[in-house]
């Protein structure tokens, strides 16, 4: 068994040596095009080529779709990769084989098998651990691998695969300096993992965004909110027994639906309800408390926040939000989003990437004209706890913005 602070250090050091998008600000992490991913994956003897794979894009609901669809996977009877980022509290949690991560030696002993070739290849983060989990899906012998693009979908790590279905779940704005201003330049980006003779599902249908869909298609197109796939007509049922929670999962259960038919695959109406216990996917309107009522959600953009904080708003609670944002992120369009009779507790996560929670106090108090009801504090645990105080009886804490709060907000409650 590898000594725990042996396999620690190599962690930090592949963080370090190796910048990933958790560590340090986007810009500085982010590789696209595909050839160090080639090179490596030629290196790894390209462990792709030995399972089938989905591939899924989008701006919002990835991390849903792909969970749903490898718990379903499970469901019938398939040994199911699925490759989703960025993790909440432990990096394994990127790569599962039927919902297990792999074991602490074999991550380790894949970074110093391979460390040299990360060095040689001047790999990114993304790359390293798009390898490492296509190596483990290999080495346990899946049948499946469910694969979710880690930005954009053209020029990601992950699109070196031949999928037997791609999927794009949804279309916002969001990471606009390296997909593009419109919606449908990152349509087009997004349309990049479309393969020929591959069937595609597209979840959301928008004006700016079908033609683009249309003109990239490479094989049978469907657009998953004009289909009443299978069980459809048990959605109702379905999502109330469901344990990913949030109102926008009812469009993810659609793309799902209409993916699996598309793919000939029994869509188990057990493995849809029960997709986070059997996959461990986390902060998905997910409830961390029950007094007082804390509810979490990884949502960060416009796209996002905007049905959660209706959804906040509908419940008729006191609202005491925990907020926090990365500082690549588009905050003037989330202004007008802030439900406006909330308490704000902003808070700067454990990362380089965040906006300080001075600056988002800043400009939601010059967006309002004023700065009642708003605090700003040094951490996600100091703002939670902070909202967690004199709290009134009936009242909801909701914990957003950003993975990163999420993943600081679940730290602080456990510890």
């Amino acid at each position: 068994m590898v000594d725990q602070v042996k396999y620690e250090a190599e962690i930090q050091a592949l963080f370090q040596r190796f910048p990933s998008v958790q560590q340090v600000p986007f810009g500085d992490a982010y590789k696209p095009g595909l050839a160090g991913m080639e090179a490596f994956a030629q290196v790894l003897g390209q462990p792709h080529r030995h399972f089938r794979s989905i591939h899924v894009a989008g701006t919002n609901g990835k991390g849903s779709v792909s969970s749903m669809l490898a718990s379903v996977l499970m469901a019938n009877g398939y040994k199911t990769g699925l490759y989703t980022s960025p993790h909440l509290l432990d990096f394994r949690e990127r790569m599962k084989v039927d919902g297990q991560v792999p074991s602490r030696e074999w991550v380790y002993d894949f970074i110093c098998r391979y460390r040299a070739d990360f060095e040689r290849l001047h790999l990114s983060f993304f790359e390293i651990t798009t390898g490492m989990a296509f190596r483990w899906f290999a080495d346990q012998g899946c049948d499946w691998a469910v694969v979710e693009v880690g930005l954009g979908g053209r020029l990601d790590s992950t699109n070196i695969i031949l999928p037997e279905l791609a999927v794009v779940t949804s279309i916002g704005l969001d990471h606009m300096a390296y997909l593009g201003n419109t919606l449908s330049e990152i349509a087009g980006e997004k349309a990049g993992i479309f393969k020929e003779g591959i069937p595609a599902v597209v979840g959301e249908v928008l004006p700016e965004t079908e033609p683009v869909f249309r003109a990239k298609a490479r094989g049978p197109l469907v657009f998953a909110q004009r289909t009443e796939p299978p069980l459809w007509e048990k959605k109702d049922l379905i999502l109330s027994r469901m344990d990913l929670h949030g109102a926008y999962q009812e469009d993810n259960l659609r793309t799902v639906l209409a993916a699996l038919d598309i793919l000939g695959i029994t869509p188990d109406e057990a493995a849809l309800e029960h997709t986070a216990a059997r996959t461990g996917l986390r902060g998905r309107w997910e409830q961390l408390s029950d007094h007082p009522l804390i509810l979490c959600d990884i949502g960060h953009n416009a796209h996002a926040l905007r049905r959660n904080f209706a959804q906040l708003e509908a419940m008729g609670r006191p609202m005491r939000i925990v907020y926090a944002v990365m500082a690549d992120k588009d905050l003037s369009a989330i202004l007008p989003l802030m439900p406006a009779q909330a308490s704000y507790y902003f808070a700067t996560p454990d990362t380089a990437r965040a906006l300080p929670a001075e600056r988002i106090l800043e400009a939601v108090a010059a967006f309002r004209g004023s700065r009642a009801h708003l605090s700003a504090w040094p951490s996600v645990a100091a703002a939670l706890q902070a909202a967690r105080e004199d709290i009134p009886e009936n009242a909801v804490i909701y914990i957003g913005g950003s993975t990163f709060a999420v993943a600081d907000a679940i730290k602080a409650l456990s510890s």
